[in-house]
């Protein structure tokens, strides 16, 4: 079997995807494909089922730890991706959306900055193609207090 293009460039990058991890609680589907794209529920900032980056942006993390953070969930965001795809990245035609939210301190007004870490992550993936709309938004709370949560919607090949 041919290595895909996206999988050559992960390995090219010697970027290594995370398992992609189930659903702790919630009652939902971690992707599912609809009408010629593929929608990724929000992803936490987890390696392997463990959480990390649990905490507060502006407290416990600085700028650049978010934008880690950030990064890592965009990593879980493609792992579930190519669970969804049967493993083949190439399906991807473009990176239509993301949404980051981002628990923050009420004093915290980098949040679009935070979420640079997951939009850098897939046009460095994806190249031109990763391009993409996006909303990133400051909260209060995060399911199990993490500090970044992202989620995508990927037009289809």
């Amino acid at each position: 079997m041919t290595e895909s293009k996206i999988d050559a460039r992960l390995r090219e990058l010697g970027i290594e995807l995370p398992s992609p991890p189930p659903p702790r609680t919630a009652r939902i589907l971690m992707a599912k494909i609809a009408g010629g794209s593929l929608y990724v529920s929000g992803q936490l900032p987890s390696w392997n089922g463990e959480l990390r980056y649990v905490g507060k942006v502006g407290r416990e993390f600085t700028l650049a730890e978010a934008q880690a953070a950030a990064r890592l969930s965009a990593l879980n965001v493609i792992a579930q991706a190519r669970g969804a795809l049967g493993g083949d990245l190439d399906r991807i035609a473009e990176v239509t959306y993301l949404r980051g939210y981002v628990n923050v301190t009420p004093d915290f007004i980098e949040i679009a900055q935070s979420v640079n870490g997951a939009s850098d992550l897939m046009i460095e993936v994806f190249g031109a193609a990763g391009a993409h709309a996006r909303t990133a938004i400051g909260v209060a709370m995060m399911p199990y207090n993490a500090a970044i949560e992202v989620e995508a919607q990927f037009l289809l090949k």
